[in-house]
């Protein structure tokens, strides 16, 4: 099966680990995979100049087609007035079987349904945007307007994967057909996720090492963990990692350096050194006022690492049962401050949570169950196209 793939490359983010790890899986499994992905005027040429092929660092070797854009962000991508005609003309020369675009919230998203409906090509979609279903604050607020915006134009596409039930409840409570929004969840590979020997701790002098790994941005309430690690006061025996970069960052570097016990270890674009951290690591903690189903935290899981997550999103749906501690994203300062010295005085308890944690993942979040589930929706759409248009045929 030939597949078009419309994603992100960069900057660095939830939705581009997920267009990497998903292509890279798809062209394992035998498929032809063509990424399509937005790049700067520059960028563009750049590709064109160096030739289609995909680029190293774990990305899929496999042809690429640069569409251009203005602007491109972790949440949103401006695109040129060229932009649809570009990928129109591109996809009218492939001719792949079937396109599906990880949506990344730009205008051209609203233009795919049309565009592959010309070319009489089946059409599907991740929705990844972050959400809150319980509106708790401004950022909660704002994701459901994007819900709202976007549920009209998912209604177009063949089908529309969501990472989690509640998800799939928002969409069709605002008007998406049942039949047209599937629950795939994320998925990691378990064996390259997967328990092993670390030296991170030897590395950042800890005895006991708690972790933050994501974007530093309000939508985190990163804010919040420093709040109850500094009033937890845990002694030099412990550390918490800071993994990763955002608009926050020199803010609250300011406020919470070493003497804290706080150390900023910045983006990390090394997958094996993010593994090594992984494994090295106690207990993660991720503090999101909204998330979707966050890839660090199953990442995390998949490590055998003890995790505390808010019950945001579908975070909390992971964790449920016993996979780990599941926070009130209302009162993330008061319940760490509580939790914190517990995980400190009790190594036992992040052991028996890092297992379970693991366990939950070989359930129901590996990569190739994820992918599994993906080719079989593949079939199903074809299908459909084919059903129908030997219908019109007929009649």
């Amino acid at each position: 099966m030939h597949i078009a793939w419309l994603g992100k490359k960069s900057p660095f983010c939830g939705n581009v680990t997920y267009s990497r790890e998903v292509t890279n899986a798809l062209l394992d499994r035998g498929h032809q995979v063509s990424f399509f992905h937005f790049a700067s005027e520059d960028g563009v040429a750049e590709l064109l100049s160096n030739g289609d092929r995909g680029s190293p660092e774990g990305w899929p070797d496999c042809p690429e087609v640069p569409i251009p854009c203005l602007y491109k962000s972790t949440i949103y991508t401006i695109p040129t007035f060229s932009s649809s005609k570009v990928l129109a003309r591109s996809l009218h020369s492939l001719q792949p079987d079937l396109v599906h675009a990880s949506l990344t919230l730009s205008p051209l998203d609203f233009l795919l349904p049309e565009i592959c409906q010309d070319l009489d090509l089946p059409l599907v979609a991740t929705f990844h945007p972050a959400f809150d279903r319980k509106l708790r604050n401004f950022s909660s607020g704002t994701q459901q307007l994007t819900y709202q915006l976007y549920a009209p134009c998912l209604a177009n596409y063949d089908k529309t994967i969501v990472f989690s039930q509640i998800q799939r409840e928002i969409l069709i409570k605002l008007g998406v057909p049942k039949s047209k929004v599937v629950v795939i969840p994320n998925g990691v590979d378990a064996l390259k996720y997967s328990p092993g020997p670390s030296l991170i701790k030897q590395d950042l002098q800890a005895e006991r090492l708690f972790l933050y790994q994501g974007r530093i941005a309000i939508e985190k309430n990163v804010e919040s963990l420093l709040k109850a690690w500094r009033m937890a006061d845990l002694g030099p025996g412990c550390k918490l990692a800071i993994v990763g970069t955002g608009p926050l960052k020199s803010s609250l570097k300011a406020s919470y350096g070493t003497e804290q016990g706080v150390i900023w270890l910045g983006f990390i674009g090394d997958e094996q050194r993010r593994i090594e951290i992984l494994r090295g690591t106690d207990v993660f903690i991720l503090p999101s006022f909204v998330e979707g189903l966050s890839l660090s935290l199953l990442e995390s899981m998949a490590c055998g690492t003890a995790c505390m997550a808010t019950d945001v999103g579908a975070d909390g749906e992971v964790l449920e049962k016993g996979a780990g501690v599941i926070l009130n994203a209302n009162r993330v300062t008061t319940e760490l401050q509580t939790l914190l010295p517990l995980f400190r005085d009790h190594p036992e308890l992040s052991i028996m949570l890092g297992q379970k944690a693991r366990q939950r993942v070989l359930e129901r979040y590996t990569l190739n169950r994820n992918i599994s589930q993906v080719e079989q929706l593949y079939d199903e759409v074809i299908k459909q196209g084919n059903d129908a248009a030997y219908g019109s045929l007929v009649n």
